[in-house]
């Protein structure tokens, strides 16, 4: 890497801090840094739905990464999750966050795979209590090296410090929902089924459907494995289906509205 001329673009970032440049040229920076694909900042607050606060995306996927995320399916992303524990600042893999069986779960299958990314690593960066943005670098070819994780977390400290003053803002901003829904969506997993499903079959399909397995839920819940399963098989007989796909496209209709 030619030194200089980071320091020459990293100079130049500071001096747009503020500036409606000052995304790209970020961007720009940690590009000159690592190669990759696809760059998207999202502002999470509580449980509203996501700030879409900066996107390099083509128009060919903006629906998939955008639009149908803020539809429902961020509900189940480990970096919505971490966000709302929250994680200390800093970079992450997805993979280091993401639950037990989360490649092997329906928000994988029928979601995020679809967006064929190889590999998502974020820097997570810390607003307010309630406030934290995550900085999402994407790949569709091939996961980050070893090598590559570290010059990115050698410049991590500059990256969070620029974006925490460009974006410092973000929690006195007022933020609206489509269709005055934030209770909804934060109460989704509490009411999804409500009337049908008990209290503790709800919490079951909540922490399935974040890609959590039998084992997982079991510890999470202090109830055996084989409750958990059992559980499960109640809650596709009360809800007609047979599988965590129908599971999962039920949960999506409900948030949105859709379903019966």
């Amino acid at each position: 890497m030619n030194q200089a001329e980071l320091f020459t673009k990293a100079g130049s970032l500071v001096e747009m801090i503020g500036a409606k440049g000052f995304p790209g040229a970020l961007a720009d920076l940690l590009r000159f840094t690592v190669p990759y694909s696809y760059t998207v900042v999202f502002g999470y607050r509580d449980a509203a739905r996501p700030l879409d606060l900066f996107d390099d995306f083509p128009v060919s996927k903006q629906k998939i990464f955008v639009t149908d995320y803020v539809e429902g399916p961020y509900l189940l992303d480990p970096f919505f999750r971490a966000a709302k524990r929250p994680v200390a600042q800093g970079l992450y893999r997805m993979r280091d966050l993401a639950p037990d069986r989360f490649y092997q779960g329906e928000y994988y299958r029928n979601y995020y795979a679809k967006t064929g990314l190889a590999e998502e690593i974020g820097f997570f960066i810390k607003l307010a209590p309630s406030t934290t943005i995550v900085l999402s670098l994407m790949r569709a070819e091939k996961a980050f090296s070893a090598r590559e994780m570290v010059g990115l977390q050698n410049i991590a400290p500059f990256v969070i410090a620029t974006a925490r003053k460009h974006w410092g803002g973000l929690p006195h901003m007022t933020q609206t929902s489509d269709n005055g829904d934030d209770k909804k969506i934060e109460n989704s997993f509490a009411s999804f089924g409500q009337g049908t499903l008990t209290p503790r079959e709800r919490e079951v399909v909540e922490h399935t459907l974040k890609g959590n397995s039998a084992e997982a839920i079991s510890k999470i819940l202090g109830i055996a494995s084989g409750t958990v399963r059992i559980h499960r098989r109640n809650v596709y007989a009360k809800l007609q289906i047979s599988s965590q796909g129908e599971l999962f496209s039920m949960f999506i209709k409900a948030l949105s509205g859709t379903a019966g």
